[in-house]
């Protein structure tokens, strides 16, 4: 059973083909960096016309790199939601008519929760119940899948999302984009206790977490030193930023897996593949007692592959789309 899942939601136009619900055959990414990299952020404009210049090639390649055609593929799965209305419609319109043309099903994906169930293609059946923690440039959420396959959010960012504050504070730092990556590498050269940067709602009853004022207290910090003349230490201030995130995060995460009484821990999303990140989790998890997977970094940022597994879990279910399909950017990852 071969689910080929094409991937528009910002902007990465990703294609992916997933065999018997496990087994990755082709997972191919045309990124758009360096399109977006002079505004410091994705342009939603910019992005849906790069989808539609980039995904015809991509899916060319992907199924060519899988070593199959079109013929031989036994459903179409595509990102209906959450994102950037503009390229998910690139996405789905094209997956609408290959489904059609090819008389495929289609099945619609959510990508929150293609990102949780990429992580079957390394570590096998997700057996829930088990928390995710699905962090990326525009979503930031503490969920828990159950034993009947419904996800539930428990919590969530209230304002930025991780990636977002990322984005961000690698700007006002002068670093490159996106802004992740170059925080992360910056602060490996830095102390991550040098600077006490607030954990906001850190000790707070339930699971829902806030990093505007982190991002604020970060740039108050730089102006105060700025005005006494005095230069900072970017990596220090890289580095504890980049703490505050983690610990908020982790703690915030194995609190609900421990309340819920889950034992299994996904760390899903492109933020996910910070390092210091991985690190913690990999640490508190041990202690805790409680399972953790992780995706590969190459399967935490979008990609095709997500949402060709997530849609061949759903193709299994019987859950198909039609043709009248259309997108969400707010679709919730609940049901």
């Amino acid at each position: 059973m071969l689910v080929l899942g094409i991937e528009t939601s910002c902007d990465e136009t990703a294609v992916g083909v997933v065999e018997d619900r496990f087994t990755l055959r082709s997972n191919v990414i045309a990124s758009q960096v360096e399109l977006h990299a002079p505004y410091g952020g994705v342009v939603p404009e910019v992005a849906a016309r790069a989808h539609l210049e980039a995904l015809l090639p991509t899916i060319d390649r992907a199924l060519v790199e899988a070593g199959c055609g079109l013929s031989d593929v036994d459903a179409v799965a595509v990102t209906s939601g959450p994102g950037l209305i503009g390229a998910l419609l690139v996405g789905v319109s094209a997956a609408k008519g290959l489904a059609l043309a090819h008389d495929k099903p289609l099945i619609g994906v959510n990508h929150l929760r293609a990102h949780v169930e990429v992580a079957q293609l390394e570590h096998g059946e997700l057996e829930p119940p088990l928390a995710a923690l699905v962090v990326s440039g525009g979503h930031t959420s503490i969920v828990a899948l159950g034993e009947d396959g419904r996800f539930r959010q428990l919590g969530a960012t209230i304002d930025d999302a991780a990636g977002e504050a990322f984005d961000k504070i690698a700007r006002f730092l002068g670093l490159g984009y996106p802004g992740g990556p170059e925080i992360d590498r910056l602060a490996r050269q830095g102390d991550p206790h040098a600077i006490a940067f607030p954990r906001a709602m850190r000790a707070d009853p339930g699971y829902d977490v806030s990093l505007s004022g982190l991002k604020t207290a970060v740039v108050r910090y730089l102006r105060r030193l700025e005005a006494a003349g005095q230069e900072p230490d970017l990596a220090d201030v890289a580095a504890s930023f980049q703490e505050a995130i983690v610990d908020v995060q982790v703690d915030k995460t194995l609190r609900a897996a421990a309340d819920q009484g889950l034992e299994r821990v996904v760390l899903a999303g492109g933020v996910a593949a910070n390092s210091r990140l991985r690190a913690r989790f990999a640490e508190a998890c041990g202690q805790a007692g409680l399972g953790l997977l992780v995706p590969s970094v190459p399967l935490c940022t979008d990609n095709g592959a997500m949402v060709a597994a997530s849609g061949a879990n759903l193709l299994a279910a019987g859950h198909l789309a039609p043709l009248e399909l259309g997108v969400d950017p707010n679709l919730p990852l609940a049901g």
